[in-house]
């Protein structure tokens, strides 16, 4: 019971810390596919996309 509060803060920060990347990853993902939309709206196109006929 003399260390319950170190265990429990370890297993509080490891939570705090995972929740963080998990958000920071969700977070981040979306930005990412807002500036892929925004790229190719502008007409800039992804090497691995299928050229359209006539292209």
């Amino acid at each position: 019971m003399a260390h319950a509060f170190y265990v429990y803060g370890s297993y509080g920060f490891a939570a705090l810390v995972t929740t963080a990347v998990i958000l920071w990853t969700w977070a981040d993902g979306r930005a990412r596919r807002k500036e892929l939309a925004a790229l190719e709206a502008s007409g800039i196109r992804r090497r691995s996309a299928r050229a359209k006929d006539g292209e």
